[in-house]
């Protein structure tokens, strides 16, 4: 009802980062994620969250990232632009990206952390469905937040 912040996660994605060490801004990221696989702890919500009024899961099932550019800010501290597709509709976006750290795992791969944000209005995207509130407010703010905590695997 506007009043608090309702998380959700999505549980099924996958995607590609392409690090160029030498020249980090000719790096790169492709991600997709499954609209189905969204989780918000409440069954009929998420259910909601599927359907036509918001992802329409059945007919738009992934939502993808292209980047576009990568800007170094500090050192640990990125900017990555792209092209964000939901519902078939795409805007540009820029993640705010932190380098959290790298290092070989317990099972001999080789992993590197990162987190990134942003904020979005979601009707540009299309998700337009709101609900009115007895009191004259809605249901839902056209701000979302997105944190995205990656952990990547380096390939030989």
């Amino acid at each position: 009802m506007m009043v608090s912040t309702v998380k959700g996660r999505f549980e099924k994605l996958q995607g590609t980062i392409e690090i160029d060490e030498e020249q980090p801004e000719h790096s790169s990221v492709r991600a997709e994620i499954e609209t189905a696989s969204v989780n918000t702890g409440v069954a009929q919500r998420d259910d909601h969250l599927r359907s036509d009024d918001f992802f329409n899961a059945e007919r738009f099932p992934l939502i993808s990232f292209r980047s576009t550019g990568v800007e170094r800010v500090s050192d640990g501290d990125w900017r990555i632009a792209g092209d964000l597709t939901i519902r078939d509709i795409t805007r540009p976006v820029v993640l705010d990206t932190e380098f959290e750290g790298q290092g070989l795992d317990a099972y001999g791969g080789y992993r590197a952390g990162f987190i990134a944000t942003t904020q979005l209005n979601r009707k540009d995207f299309g998700l337009n469905w709101n609900g009115l509130i007895e009191t004259g407010g809605v249901v839902v703010a056209d701000k979302v937040k997105l944190t995205l905590n990656i952990e990547a695997i380096r390939k030989n």
